[in-house]
């Protein structure tokens, strides 16, 4: 090898890349076209929201419905359901529902998501990702009543 070629080094044929150039990389699916998921290991079987409380005959209504919902995709749950079902900012929830949160060691999170069976009666989780941690039924739709209109 000559002197000469060791000093040689690799020129850049053009300008260098601009520094604000973000790479792409190419997106999954969205979480809401996946079908829901249940984890049931989060569920409240204690006051004030627990599970106990449930009538055997209302737990298979409770049963049949979320077995409805294994068919369905997030996206399908929330806007084709006419939004029956939605997330709730934890600030929205009664105190009740906040300090039970706290207690659970559960008080970081932003939402819940509320799913609508009939009437009054909703069933409580978390939303991670397409999975819906299950914690609270509310028969009486008491975690976050709803304002009258026009009162």
């Amino acid at each position: 090898m000559s002197p000469k070629s060791s000093k040689k080094r690799p020129k850049i044929k053009g300008p260098p890349p601009a520094p604000t150039k973000i790479p792409r990389s190419h997106a999954g699916p969205s979480e809401n076209n996946y079908p829901i998921s249940w984890h049931v290991s989060l569920m409240e079987t204690v006051d004030p929201f627990g599970w106990h409380v449930i009538q055997r005959e209302k737990l298979e209504e409770v049963r049949t419905k979320l077995a409805s919902f294994e068919n369905k995709t997030w996206h399908e749950i929330f806007v084709q359901d006419n939004w029956r079902n939605h997330s709730i900012p934890v600030s929205d929830l009664c105190k009740e529902a906040q300090d039970r949160l706290k207690e659970i060691k559960q008080d970081d999170i932003d939402s819940l998501v509320s799913l609508r069976l009939a009437g009054t009666e909703r069933i409580w989780g978390i939303r991670d990702r397409h999975i819906f941690k299950i914690l609270w039924w509310d028969p009486d739709h008491e975690i976050c009543p709803a304002l009258k209109k026009h009162t």
